[in-house]
């Protein structure tokens, strides 16, 4: 047997809102969470709370095994690199445009070493201007 969960009407309320943002929205509201209240979307889009001071004394990581594509801008090409973005995410051409015209701004999170640098590679080759973190 399955249960269905029961949520509060405010619950419902604030996710309905937050499903009904644009993309131009949700990039400012992730912005706005992770600078006044240090809270950061993680790659598959879950929200993770930013580490408190005892994070400052664990070891270093080994190796960084995700990576992150920024655009840092979209240079002299923008329709070129509309194209590219339209590409790499599926989003629309609306979307593609308010993501590329936001710059700086993450393209993909969460990507292998070698994804994250053909995608850099695509988007430079495009004309813009890329960072792997």
């Amino acid at each position: 047997m399955s249960e269905e969960r029961e949520f509060s009407v405010e619950a419902k309320e604030l996710g309905d809102k937050i499903a009904a943002l644009t993309l131009k929205q949700a990039k400012e509201l992730a912005d706005y969470l992770e600078e006044v209240h240090g809270i950061k979307a993680a790659a598959g889009g879950a929200v993770v709370m930013a580490a408190g001071p005892a994070a400052a004394d664990a070891p270093a990581a080994a190796e960084q095994t995700e990576f992150t594509v920024q655009m840092d801008s979209f240079g002299d090409k923008k329709v070129e690199v509309i194209k590219v973005i339209r590409g790499l995410t599926g989003l629309g051409l609306k979307e593609s445009k308010e993501l590329v015209e936001s710059a700086p701004c993450k393209v993909k999170e969460g990507l292998s070493k070698e994804d994250a640098e053909k995608i850099a590679a695509d988007l430079k080759a495009a004309g813009a201007a890329v960072t792997i973190k």
